[in-house]
C-alpha cells in the first residue's frame, strides 16, 4: 500500500507514503487514491480529512517519472493517470485540509487545488517543473490559478525548477493559510480538522458545495481546453527525458 489512511473522532488522516520517491504518484498510487476517496463519501465515520505527505523532504512532487502511460494517438484526447487523483474529482465534498512539508511541485496541485486549504511547515516549498522539461503546464496552473494572484500563478508556471516558493511567500499571497514549524505541522492540520468534524455534517458539506460551485463554471471551462494544450505544447517522451537528465540543480527561493 502506498497510501495510509488513520480515522479518528472523524477525522481521517491520509499520507501519500512514497517518502523513497518523494511520495510521487505511480499507478498504483493513483488507484489507491481514487478508492480512498469513493470509500469516504460513504464512511460516516469520515467528516473531515488531513491530507499530508511521509518523511520530511516531500508532500508530494507529482507524477512518477518510471510510470508508464501510454498515450493516445490523438490530440483530441489524452490519458492522465492524476485527473482523478483529488477528492472533488472524486465527488468528494467532505473538507480536506493539505498539510503540506517539504517540495510540493508539478503533479501535487492536483492534489492540493482541490483541498479546502493549505496548511505549510517552514520547510515548505512549491514550484512547477513542467516548462523546464518541456511540457505543458495545463491542469496544474488551472489548478492553483484557483488558488492564487494571477501572476503568481504565471510565474511559478513558466519559471520551473529555477525557482521554488517559499511557505513565507506561499502565505503572503494566499496560497497557504497558516505556516507552522514542522514538528506542529500535523498536529495543527488534524487541530483544524478536528473542529470541522465536530460541526453538524450536513452544514459543513453543504459549505464545501457551496464555496466549490461558485468557481466551477470557470475551472470546468479551463479544464476542457487542457488536453488539447497539452498535446499541441509537449515534446516527445524522449526529449522530456533529455531534458530531465540534464537538469541544473540550481534553484533560488523567494
Amino acid at each position: 500500500m502506498t497510501v495510509r489512511t488513520e480515522v479518528k473522532d472523524g477525522v481521517a488522516l491520509v499520507t501519500l507514503d512514497r517518502p523513497e520517491r518523494h511520495n510521487a504518484i505511480d499507478l498504483p498510487m493513483a488507484a489507491e487514491l481514487r478508492y480512498v476517496w469513493r470509500e469516504f463519501r460513504r464512511a460516516d465515520d469520515v467528516r473531515a480529512v488531513v491530507l499530508t505527505g511521509a518523511g520530511d523532504r516531500a508532500f508530494c512532487t507529482g507524477l512518477d517519472r518510471s510510470a508508464e502511460v501510454p498515450q493516445p494517438g490523438s490530440p483530441y484526447s489524452i490519458d492522465d493517470p492524476l485527473l482523478h487523483v483529488g477528492p472533488k474529482a472524486c465527488d468528494l465534498w467532505k473538507p480536506v485540509i493539505a498539510a503540506v512539508g517539504g517540495m510540493a511541485c508539478g503533479g501535487a496541485f492536483y492534489l492540493l487545488g482541490e483541498a479546502e486549504f493549505l496548511i505549510a511547515s517552514t520547510t515548505a516549498t512549491f514550484f512547477d517543473p513542467h516548462t523546464t522539461y518541456g511540457m505543458v503546464s495545463a491542469y496544474e496552473a488551472i489548478g492553483m490559478a484557483q488558488r492564487m494572484p494571477f501572476g503568481e500563478v504565471a510565474r511559478m508556471a513558466l519559471m520551473g525548477t529555477a525557482e521554488r516558493l517559499s511557505a513565507g511567500r506561499a502565505h503572503e499571497i494566499g496560497l497557504v493559510s497558516e505556516v507552522v514549524a514542522p514538528e506542529e505541522l500535523t498536529e495543527a492540520a488534524m487541530r483544524a480538522a478536528g473542529v470541522l468534524a465536530s460541526y453538524p455534517t450536513e452544514a459543513v458539506q453543504g459549505t464545501v458545495r457551496a464555496v466549490w460551485s461558485a468557481r466551477e463554471a470557470v475551472r470546468a471551462q479551463a479544464l476542457a481546453g487542457a488536453p488539447h494544450l497539452i498535446a499541441l505544447g509537449n515534446l516527445p517522451p524522449e526529449r522530456q527525458a533529455g531534458l530531465f537528465a540534464e537538469r541544473s540543480r540550481d534553484f533560488r527561493t523567494r
